[in-house]
């Protein structure tokens, strides 16, 4: 679909819908919203922004209160959509206004250096004006524009990016297998994987510079591999690093019968990003761990290892730096993360505090716990995870079509 359609869709859909009722479990009030029926730390509760959504994946919390929501549908092409959340008069709800349609798999959302607002969907990446969104939407990678459409293949097709402190994007091109296998079958110990080498790599991610105020790609390349599924992408605010959770492979039992009840392998990663390093994947696993299907593999020696392994298939998919001030001071500079797993690890939101240098390797701290099956909610499954101008944290639930924001009621420390 091409801009004009985009704009033409725009203006067909930007029509208010009614909130359906409640279908989470809730139990009181959390900033005058519906309370999630979970557990926190003291002083924390999580509100129920939105209920009701299909499939909700990206949330950009914008400066005047509303929320931005890309919502998948599902995984059948071309039936996503864009929600804006208008916050109500005297803080009583959101009102829910249908922006775009017919969109393919939306997932990430972010704000450019700009103020536009950029969604990937499969194969692309276009921004649009709130001001004027009608005449405003423009293919920034993909469809009309002259960066090359992005892959959108196989197993991980699904749009994730961050722009970079000096404005460049950064943008996840996912892997189209989970351990390099060809046709359900292992593949060749002794042959690199095709799919994972050279310019146009799958599991690595990309680096696009942008012209500013244009917002335009004057040039990409593959800027690290190695990278199964970098679902999870977050800018240390002091340090300028890229950080990556790691979405690591499945289907080791096959090769490894020994872990077939080993919930903890292989482990989920945290990794620091840096400039054409290769970290591993096909050919290692956890720290720096040959796979079984390359069992020969030098890791050590050949790849970069992960700066901290995580709890096994918690699939970690959203995850920001913390850099206000609402929190208590313990959580500053934290990585606080969602995992979105539906194995034990899983259904949860993590905070991963800094060590003495500031990076998070700290104490990691469970700020949602208990998020369980309850009624008609199943577990929870949080994916895109950031910061609101209010200090919260807000984040989506793709399972439950839920939109959340983990608030802090108490007053913060001086």
């Amino acid at each position: 679909m091409n801009h004009r359609m985009f704009a033409g869709a725009l203006a067909a859909c930007m029509v208010s819908a009614a909130m359906p009722a409640l279908a989470a479990a809730t139990s009181g009030q959390c900033d005058g919203l519906p309370r999630l029926d979970v557990t926190t730390p003291p002083g924390f509760c999580v509100a129920v922004l939105a209920d009701g959504l299909k499939f909700p994946r990206g949330v950009l919390p914008l400066t005047n209160g509303d929320i931005l929501v890309t919502d998948m549908a599902g995984w059948t092409p071309n039936q996503g959509k864009l929600w804006l959340l208008q916050r109500k008069a005297a803080g009583s709800g959101y009102a829910r206004k249908l922006l775009l349609d017919k969109l393919d798999r939306p997932n990430g959302i972010v704000q450019g250096p700009d103020g536009m607002v950029y969604v990937g969907v499969v194969g692309r990446i276009f921004r649009f004006d709130l001001r004027d969104p009608a005449r405003a939407i423009t293919d920034v990678i993909g469809g009309t524009a002259k960066a090359p459409p992005l892959p959108g293949l196989g197993l991980h097709l699904l749009t994730t990016m961050r722009f970079g402190p000096k404005g460049d994007l950064y943008v996840n091109v996912g892997s189209n297998t989970d351990h390099c296998e060809v046709d359900g079958k292992a593949p060749d110990p002794a042959k690199p994987c095709a799919s994972a080498e050279g310019a146009d790599a799958l599991g690595a991610i990309r680096e696009y510079k942008m012209a500013w105020p244009a917002g335009t790609v004057t040039s990409w390349r593959t800027h690290a591999r190695g990278l199964r599924n970098s679902m999870a992408l977050a800018f240390h605010p002091a340090t300028g690093d890229l950080w990556q959770a790691e979405n690591a492979r499945d289907a080791i039992q096959a090769a490894m019968p020994q872990l077939k009840n080993d919930e903890n392998l292989p482990h989920e990663e945290l990794n620091v990003i840096k400039a054409d390093q290769h970290y591993g994947w096909p050919y290692c696993y956890d720290d720096n761990v040959a796979s079984p299907e390359y069992p020969k593999t030098a890791c050590a020696a050949k790849y970069v290892a992960p700066r901290r392994l995580l709890p096994g298939h918690a699939a970690p998919l959203g995850m920001t730096f913390y850099t206000a001030s609402r929190y208590p001071e313990l959580y500053k500079n934290s990585l606080i993360i969602g995992y979105h797993g539906y194995r034990s690890n899983g259904h949860r939101l993590v905070a991963l505090l800094p060590d003495k240098a500031g990076a998070p390797l700290g104490k990691a701290v469970e700020l949602i716990g208990n998020w369980e099956r309850k009624g008609k909610q199943g577990r929870g499954a949080p994916v895109d995870v950031k910061q609101g101008q209010d200090g919260d944290i807000y984040m989506a639930d793709d399972h439950n079509g839920l939109v959340l924001k983990l608030h802090y009621a108490a007053p913060a420390k001086p």
